[in-house]
C-alpha cells in the first residue's frame, strides 16, 4: 500500500523536483503524492484525504497560514498524519517551535533525499502503527456491545487458553428480570418499534443493574439474566432489582392505536453457590461465559411465579435480607425439580 505524502511548498519547482527524485517510489506504488502552495489549500487537500499518512511542509509560505501556523491546524484537521518540516529556516528556535506544535520531524533545505526518504518511511510506519491501535480500540469498543465484560477480562489475560475451559464455583445472585405481556406488542408494532422499545427498556435497567455492580449475564428475549459477585453481592442484587421496576415501570409508552402501554416487570432473585464457566460447544465453537446451577435454576422459577410488578424471593433468601429489606410472605408454591413447596416473599422495599 502507497504511502501517501501532501507536499505544501510555495515553490513552483519543488514539485517537479520530488516527482524526479522520488520516481522509482513513485513508480513502484510505494509513494503517492498531492501537492499544495500555501496553507488554506494544505487544509482543503487535508479534508479531501482522510488516507493521508505524511505531510511535507515548508515554513515561509504566502498567506496568513504560514508552516508553523499551519501545525495544530493539521492536527486538528486529522490528528493521524505525520507533518514533517522543510525548510531552510532550520534555526534551533524555528525547529523547537515546530516540535511544540505537533512536527513529527524536522529537515532543512538544501534536502538530502536519501535522508528525506528515510524519515517519511519512519513516519509511515508509526501512522501504521498508530491506525492500528485506533482500529483496535474501534474493534473492541464494537465487541464490547456484544461480549460480556468478563469474557473480555479472560481474553486479555496472558492464560487465556487455559482460562477458555477453566470453571470454578462461586457465591453470587442471580436476578431474573422479565417485561411482562411485552411480546404482545409486535402484533401492533412494527418490527423496528418494538426492537426500539425493548432496547430503551433493557438499557434502564442496565444502568440500574451496572450501578450496583452488577452484570448481564444475557438477554433472553424480552428477559435479562443479571449476576452479582463479591461483598454484598445479595443486597446490592435486590437494590437493583427495586431500581430496575421503579425506571422502567415509569415509562409508559403511547401505541400508535391510541392505547397506552404500562411496562410492568416480574422479578425472581435468589442467591447462593453456583458454577461459572465457558459453556457450548467446541465442534460449533461457540461457548457462553456463565454461571449455572440450581441456585441459577430456582431464580428463574421464581421469575416465572412472579406476578407483574413482583419481585419474589425464597424463605431462605428472606432470612438473609429481613432486616435490610420490606418483604411479605405470599405463600407456599410447587416448583419443578423442588420435592418440598417453597415458601416466597414478596420483595417491597
Amino acid at each position: 500500500m502507497a504511502t501517501k505524502i501532501l507536499v505544501v511548498d510555495d515553490e513552483p519547482d519543488l514539485e517537479l523536483l520530488i516527482k524526479q527524485k522520488f520516481r522509482r517510489k513513485i513508480r513502484e506504488g510505494a509513494y503517492e503524492f498531492r501537492f499544495a502552495r500555501d496553507g488554506e489549500q494544505a487544509l482543503v487537500r487535508v479534508g479531501e484525504w482522510p488516507e493521508l499518512d505524511v505531510v511535507l511542509t515548508d515554513i515561509n509560505m504566502p498567506g496568513q497560514l504560514d508552516g508553523l501556523a499551519l501545525l495544530p491546524r493539521l492536527a486538528a484537521a486529522n490528528p493521524v498524519p505525520r507533518a514533517i518540516m522543510v525548510s531552510a529556516y532550520g534555526d534551533m528556535a524555528n525547529i523547537r517551535t515546530a516540535m511544540n506544535r505537533g512536527a513529527f520531524d524536522f529537515v532543512t533545505k538544501p534536502v538530502d533525499f536519501a535522508d528525506l526518504e528515510l524519515t517519511i518511511d519512519k513516519a509511515a510506519r508509526q501512522v501504521a502503527q498508530l491506525r492500528q491501535t485506533l482500529r483496535a480500540i474501534q474493534e473492541n469498543n464494537i465487541l464490547r456491545m456484544y461480549v460480556d465484560e468478563t469474557v473480555l477480562n479472560v481474553m486479555t489475560r496472558p492464560d487465556f487458553q487455559i482460562t477458555l475451559t477453566a470453571s470454578e464455583t462461586v457465591a453470587a445472585t442471580v436476578v431474573f428480570i422479565d417485561i411482562c405481556g411485552f411480546t404482545a406488542l409486535a402484533e401492533v408494532l412494527a418490527p423496528a418499534d418494538v426492537v426500539t422499545l425493548l432496547n430503551t427498556y433493557f438499557d434502564q435497567a442496565v444502568r440500574e443493574i451496572i450501578a450496583q455492580g452488577g452484570h448481564v449475564d444475557k438477554f433472553i428475549g424480552d428477559a435479562i439474566m443479571a449476576v452479582f459477585r463479591g461483598a454484598y453481592h445479595l443486597d446490592r442484587a435486590m437494590d437493583a432489582a427495586l431500581a430496575v421496576r421503579a425506571a422502567v415501570q415509569a415509562h409508559p409508552t403511547t401505541l400508535p392505536d391510541g392505547s397506552t402501554y404500562q411496562p410492568q416487570l416480574s422479578i425472581g432473585l435468589n442467591a447462593g453457590e453456583m458454577v461459572s464457566g465457558n459453556i457450548g460447544s467446541a465442534s460449533l465453537k461457540r461457548f457462553d461465559y456463565t454461571v449455572i446451577g440450581d441456585a441459577v435454576n430456582l431464580s428463574q422459577r421464581l421469575q416465572a411465579a412472579a406476578k407483574p410488578g413482583q419481585i419474589i424471593i425464597t424463605a431462605a433468601v428472606f432470612e438473609q435480607v429481613k432486616e435490610s429489606f420490606q418483604c411479605l410472605p405470599l405463600k407456599e408454591i410447587i416448583l419443578k425439580h423442588k420435592a418440598k413447596p417453597v415458601m416466597i416473599y414478596e420483595v417491597v422495599a
